[in-house]
C-alpha cells in the first residue's frame, strides 16, 4: 500500500474544525507545528490597502497528515471545503509521497503503523 504526506498551512483559528472534519472520515493521527511565514500577499493583510514591500512573517499552524493514496482526492477536497473562506489567509495544501511507514516501537509497517 502506498501512501501520501498532505501538508497544510493554515491560519490558527481553523484547527478545531478541521481536526473534528479529518477524525470523522477515518484519518488517524496527525501533527501540528506553530510556524510562521507568508504567501504570495507577503503577510499583507487584506484589509490593507498597499502590498508590503518587504515580507512580513504571520503566525499559522502546520498541520501535517499521512494517508493511503486511494483517499488522497477526498481528504483534499474535505480539507479545501473546511479551510475555505474566500480570503486571504485561506492556507495552502502540499501533497507528497511516503514510500514507507514504520512504528518503531513494535516495527509494524505500512498501513499496521497507522492504524
Amino acid at each position: 500500500m502506498e501512501f501520501a504526506r498532505i501538508e497544510i498551512i493554515t491560519s490558527m483559528n481553523k484547527l478545531t474544525a478541521l481536526k473534528a472534519a479529518l477524525s470523522k472520515a477515518g484519518v488517524s493521527g496527525m501533527t501540528v507545528t506553530q510556524v510562521i511565514g507568508c504567501g504570495v500577499q507577503k503577510g499583507t493583510y487584506e484589509y490593507e490597502t498597499e502590498l508590503h514591500a518587504e515580507m512580513e512573517l504571520l503566525p499559522k499552524q502546520m498541520i501535517t497528515i499521512i494517508v493511503e493514496n486511494e483517499i488522497v482526492d477526498k481528504i483534499i477536497e474535505l480539507i479545501k471545503k473546511e479551510l475555505y473562506t474566500g480570503h486571504i489567509g485561506d492556507g495552502k495544501i502540499f501533497v507528497s509521497p511516503i514510500s514507507q511507514v514504520i512504528r518503531v516501537r513494535t516495527g509494524e509497517e505500512g498501513m499496521d503503523a497507522l492504524a
